[in-house]
């Protein structure tokens, strides 16, 4: 009934004014039981389950919302049934269609009341953005990077990226520890959150220190264990696949369980399903490497095996032939030198005689040269001889010329003397003894 109009400001409380609200909301059958779809906020548990159901434009702002409560007669059931179907439970920033119907409270104001809700439109929701991320990532020609690098036949150094003290983390190490075959790995972490709005950034942030010292590492492996699935959410983000699929090191993701897949495991090069699963794939490609070793080891066994037996099928024929060999060649050499014995004095006896008649020109020649040697060297001497009694003292003194001596030597040069000097004056007969008084140049 509509409110009295009153000429003069008379009013009614605001009791009387929400209460005539509530009779026109919840008598209004087009507010009740209606599929609507809203992203969920401010979601909290306290018995009964309380939330904001919101919608936002293009832009990200918030262009309507209602506070929303699921009763906890309903709560668990609505649960249940969404997380078998989704493998996630109800939270924050989840897009979902729900049954509600309008509920006015003077006291509390418009709310409205959950009463049913589509794991159906969810799960749409879900794979519309990963198809759309996926999508991207092949348009941008990078999906499969990550596949195509080479994987290593031995990966021994790894980065693990994980979060500290998980239990995957701790399963993953133990299982390449306790390798049946002794295979040595090196692990290094990468510590990252692996739940929540933190994950995508993390994670990132731990690719690109790995990949700063790419050198160091064969693969890297990303890895959570247990947990609920709502969290894998975190791991259909496009930066974070970008960044997995423009990695220098082929990626391993071990971050889900049997029936979860994620955008990460499209663009990883080995998706695995559990960390377990991650390590024991590691193991069996070193165990490969290693049989394929030992199956060389023995192939090289068997061909140096077959070697020496040729060679000493080899060597037994050589061994037998031999003794006739070298007998034959004895022969030939016994042979050859009987020949050369019989042809040796022959031969000598030519020699001796061209020796000989050598020998007696060589002789003549001898005796011819020293003769000739004999009278120039006579010739010679007696020309110095003539020289040396030409040039004697004796002669000199002869002819009126003196030497005059100081203490037995002779001297040249009046400066040689000084007044005091005793000097002797040799001539052609005699000799004088004077003292110096002078000296003239």
């Amino acid at each position: 009934m509509p409110l009295p109009l009153n000429d003069t400001p008379q009013g009614i409380t605001l009791h009387q004014y929400l209460s005539h609200i509530r009779r026109v909301i919840n008598g209004e059958p087009n507010l009740q039981q209606q599929w609507v779809i809203a992203e969920i906020s401010d979601f909290r548990f306290n018995r009964h389950c309380y939330m904001q159901l919101i919608e936002k434009d293009a832009k990200g702002n918030t262009i309507a919302a209602i506070k929303a409560t699921l009763w906890q007669s309903s709560y668990y059931f609505i649960q249940d049934k969404f997380s078998r179907a989704t493998g996630q439970q109800l939270g924050n920033g989840m897009k979902v269609m729900l049954r509600i119907s309008a509920n006015m409270s003077e006291q509390y104001g418009l709310s409205a009341n959950i009463s049913d809700i589509s794991p159906e439109f969810t799960l749409g929701d879900m794979q519309r953005i990963r198809r759309e991320i996926l999508q991207r990532l092949q348009q941008e020609g990078i999906i499969d990077m990550n596949k195509e690098l080479p994987v290593p036949q031995k990966p021994q150094r790894i980065a693990v990226i994980s979060a500290a003290g998980a239990a995957g983390y701790g399963d993953f190490c133990n299982q390449l520890a306790g390798n049946k075959h002794g295979i040595v790995f090196y692990t290094a972490l990468f510590a990252a959150s692996m739940q929540g709005k933190d994950t995508a950034p993390t994670v990132i942030r731990a690719l690109e220190r790995i990949n700063e010292q790419s050198d160091m590492f064969d693969v890297i492996v990303i890895i959570r264990g247990g947990g609920s699935t709502n969290d894998l959410n975190s791991f259909d983000n496009y930066e974070l696949a970008a960044n997995v699929a423009n990695s220098n090191l082929p990626v391993i993701t071990g971050i889900g369980h049997e029936r979860d897949v994620t955008v990460l495991d499209y663009v990883a090069a080995i998706p695995v399903k559990t960390p377990t699963a991650a390590a024991e794939w590691i193991i069996g490609q070193c165990t490969n490497c290693l049989l394929k070793i030992n199956d060389l080891t023995t192939e090289i066994a068997n061909i140096v095996a077959s070697q020496i037996r040729e060679e000493r099928q080899h060597l037994e024929y050589f061994s037998t032939m031999i003794p006739d060999a070298a007998n034959a060649i004895i022969d030939r050499q016994n042979l050859m030198l009987r020949r050369y014995m019989a042809e040796i004095p022959a031969l000598v006896g030519g020699r001796i005689d061209t020796q000989r008649a050598h020998l007696g020109h060589y002789a003549q020649r001898i005796a011819d040269t020293a003769d000739n040697t004999i009278q120039r060297e006579k010739m010679r001497l007696q020309n110095l001889s003539d020289k040396a009694e030409l040039l004697s003292p004796q002669n000199i003194l002869n002819r009126g010329y003196s030497i005059t001596t100081i203490g037995g030597h002779a001297i040249a040069d009046a400066s040689e003397a000084k007044p005091g000097d005793i000097i002797v004056t040799r001539l052609k007969s005699g000799s004088i003894t004077s003292t110096v008084t002078q000296t003239n140049k």
